[in-house]
């Protein structure tokens, strides 16, 4: 995934789209050649989901509720439950980051086609709480709020399990 916040055109749909890509590059790269060990470890008191696999899982599943769920009207496949609501982050410090990370870039990939392809004011099969149903340009946007946001989540995880730091 290549990182750059600079879109090839000026019109909304590439600044969207560029700007959800570096989101997700900056959260893969945050990730970059962390040990196992440090991708499970929640060292923020207080916070045991907050871990990096934790937060890659939960960007990813944000994606599929957001894209898959809220935008088409695809059937839930998320792991939390009513018991567990937070289950993509519990389950992402047990699995493999690497495979974490492989989901994660193959999903975008499949978004970004629909990113590409679908009019932005188009609008989600499905509701949101307040019962409106919101644009694709509006669930990228919030995508991208969310994704950075966490990004200052793993950039804090990272220099907390290792030492790195960077943009």
């Amino acid at each position: 995934m290549s990182r750059t916040d600079m879109p090839t055109t000026w019109d909304e749909r590439a600044m969207l789209a560029t700007f959800l890509d570096y989101a997700r590059a900056t959260a893969v790269a945050k990730c970059a050649d962390v040990s196992a060990e440090d991708a499970a470890a929640a060292p923020l008191p207080g916070s045991p989901l907050m871990t990096l696999g934790g937060l890659i899982s939960h960007l990813r599943w944000v994606e599929h509720w957001w894209f898959e769920v809220i935008f088409l009207g695809e059937e839930d496949r998320g792991p939390w439950t009513d018991e567990d609501p937070d289950r993509e982050m519990r389950i992402g410090a047990e699995l493999p980051l690497a495979d974490l990370l492989a989901e994660y870039e193959e999903q975008s990939v499949r978004f970004r086609e629909l990113v590409a392809t679908t009019d932005l004011a188009a609008t989600a099969k499905r509701p949101v709480r307040d019962g409106t149903h919101v644009t694709l340009s509006w669930v990228i946007m919030h995508i991208i709020e969310e994704t950075s946001r966490h990004n200052g989540h793993l950039d804090i995880l990272r220099e907390l399990a290792d030492g790195t730091t960077g943009d």
